[in-house]
């Protein structure tokens, strides 16, 4: 038996702001855009062709969830985007004037920053080590 880690929903704001940010800032793809209702849309990115773990843009329906936005894990790093090309990647987090929280460094498992996305959620950039 094969199992995968499919999607992560992160609550968001605004469906549109959050695809603006994912697809337009850090060059994610977009890979469906369901209007469910009047006030829900079935929206998932992804950072490359839609193999792999995808995020599914949920955005908040009450005050309880939108408390939520940009503090999904209390302040700690939430997610964990890996590159073959740090310093491409890191480029474009600047071109894009992206929050850096912890600038670059070389740990033992590969190069690393911390940047923050466009609601305050902590990613860590890593390219992992060979």
């Amino acid at each position: 038996m094969h199992l995968s880690l499919a999607q992560i929903a992160i609550v968001v704001n605004d469906y549109d702001e959050a695809i603006a940010f994912y697809c337009g800032k850090l060059g994610f793809t977009l890979m469906e855009d369901t209007i469910m209702s009047a006030t829900k849309r079935w929206v998932v990115v992804s950072p490359n062709d839609g193999n792999g773990c995808q995020l599914l843009l949920a955005k908040a329906a009450n005050e309880e969830q939108a408390s939520r936005v940009g503090n999904q894990t209390g302040g700690r790093v939430f997610l964990f985007l890996h590159t073959s090309n740090f310093d491409d990647m890191y480029s474009r987090l600047l071109e894009q004037e992206i929050t850096i929280v912890r600038p670059p460094s070389t740990e033992a498992y590969g190069r690393v920053c911390v940047f923050a996305d466009c609601y305050g959620n902590l990613w860590d950039l890593i390219e992992p080590a060979q």
